[in-house]
């Protein structure tokens, strides 16, 4: 395991997409200092990229300002052609985009080349939408009057973007942004900075103009804070956790910005009694496992009905067994490291906190030899609404299993949080399909199946876990405005 992100970033077919600089205003710049990037495996030092102050934010905002007048006059077509060469070469280079991913983020790299994939959709998706941002006509109730609406180009915006889908969360808001005619601004995550960097290479060579899409690397804190101050920033997209979506709303609050917030989610999934044992266990799987369980859409609660409780338990955990633990480069892995050690933390705290309490440990657990960002795909049986994982969202490769008796009671026991971001309802039940997914508390319901995202759908929760949608159409009114126009005299 030993420098094999090193080894493996020696090797990439173009060596220039590992670029360690800043992108403001066309130019590639160095910042002040250094910001070391480690591979998560065995915090190895793969690079070290710009560290930019607040200074490079106002260069990079007055820069877009600037370009904001030409990029919106442009056709739509013409916006959606460069859109379009970038995914093109997102697609050409996905094999080392993934490796630079998988490096610095820890994911298996399969998932890292379904991610180039998933965000290069995105990019095409949103050139096609950039030609229908359509108004409307409304029947007037005045005499001699023409009512209409038109969408347009709200201004410059920014990003700050996660480090577990370090390159999709980047094109999902700037395939939007520029789509709608405004420069982006992203930050990215300090520990994944270097894809981002990389789809900045790319997005040069398609040739967007200068200013419209730039990548400020530095201090989270003070790079977003700085981005936030800036009354010419009118639009601000963060993906993150829900204590930091509210510190990054407040502070949007002194400058009223249009403010898009992905954030935590605690998702339930219940299985019915009706439900088929081994699709349901199968398809839990891949719905907490994904990403080494990184994942806001991950299967936090496992809500099953008493009938096929131990059944569901005995299935479910010969699956997880099976998953093989690893670094993400090496062939066959399915569970990478946690990208993060206080992630790898708060994963055995409520381990601990868990068993303490009466829960079973079906595999899995505390002890990993493969270091302390490594967590074992661990499953806990008769996990109770007490215990700390039914409440925090754990955001790791721990499953937590919880019987049930009752529609209506798992219903609550569901609603019962402050995230409603996605839950998953397996039962072969027409009727109760429709009745479980009106009553859920969730901006997203997935029946039967456990993969539901994409480009084409509005991706987002209710209450804490977000405001506004990405992806669709809707992703793209929010960097637009409504405009209402009047016309008398006729």
């Amino acid at each position: 395991m030993n420098k094999r992100a090193t080894a493996a970033l020696h090797m990439l077919r173009r060596p220039d997409l590992l670029e360690t600089r800043a992108y403001v205003n066309g130019q590639w710049v160095n910042g002040e200092g250094r910001l070391a990037v480690t591979d998560p495996a065995n915090n190895e030092v793969i690079a070290e990229v710009a560290h930019c102050n607040e200074h490079w934010i106002d260069r990079a905002v007055d820069a877009a300002n600037e370009a904001f007048i030409g990029w919106k006059a442009l056709l739509p077509v013409q916006r959606a052609t460069l859109l379009r060469k970038w995914a093109a070469l997102t697609r050409q280079h996905r094999e080392d985009l993934a490796t630079i991913m998988t490096a610095e983020q820890g994911k298996p790299y399969e998932e890292s080349l379904g991610e180039i994939n998933y965000g290069a959709n995105f990019l095409e998706w949103f050139a096609a939408e950039a030609e229908r941002s359509y108004g409307e006509s409304i029947p007037s109730h005045l005499p001699g009057r023409q009512l209409t609406t038109r969408l347009q180009p709200i201004g410059v915006t920014a990003a700050v973007t996660p480090w577990n889908f370090p390159s999709a969360m980047i094109t999902r808001k700037a395939g939007a942004a520029l789509a709608a005619g405004c420069p982006m601004i992203i930050k990215p995550a300090p520990e994944t900075p270097l894809s981002a960097l990389a789809l900045a290479k790319l997005a040069e060579e398609a040739g967007f103009p200068a200013g419209v899409f730039q990548v400020v690397t530095g201090d989270a804190q003070k790079l977003s804070k700085r981005l936030l101050q800036r009354t010419e920033v009118r639009a601000f997209s963060f993906t993150g956790s829900t204590e930091v979506g509210r510190i990054l709303l407040r502070q949007s609050a002194d400058t009223v910005k249009k403010v898009s917030l992905e954030l935590g989610g605690h998702a339930p999934f219940m299985v019915f009694e009706d439900a088929n044992v081994k699709e349901a266990a199968k398809d839990c799987i891949g719905a907490k496992f994904a990403t080494s369980g990184q994942d806001c859409l991950a299967a936090n609660r496992i809500y099953v009905h008493r009938t096929l409780y131990e059944a569901f338990i005995t299935e479910f955990t010969e699956l997880a067994k099976a998953l093989r633990v690893g670094h993400g480069l090496e062939e066959g892995v399915d569970i990478g490291p946690m990208t993060r050690v206080s992630v790898a933390n708060k994963c055995r705290d409520h381990i601990g906190n868990a068993v303490s309490m009466g829960a079973r440990l079906m595999c899995g657990g505390l002890d990993n030899h493969l270091g302390s960002n490594f967590v074992l795909p661990t499953v806990l049986a008769d996990v109770t609404d007490e215990m700390d994982i039914s409440f925090e969202e754990t955001f790791g490769p721990v499953a937590a299993i919880l019987p049930f008796d009752t529609e209506e009671e798992v219903v609550r026991r569901a609603n019962k949080t402050e995230y409603g971001l996605a839950a998953y309802v397996y039962t072969n039940d027409l009727k109760r399909a429709a009745r479980v997914s009106e009553q859920l508390e969730y901006g997203m319901v997935a029946l039967n199946t456990p993969s539901f995202t994409g480009a084409p759908i509005p991706f987002g929760g209710w209450k804490q876990s977000g405001l506004g949608r990405e992806g669709s159409k809707h992703g793209l009114a929010e960097y637009m405005e409504l405009k209402y126009v009047c016309v008398g005299g006729l």
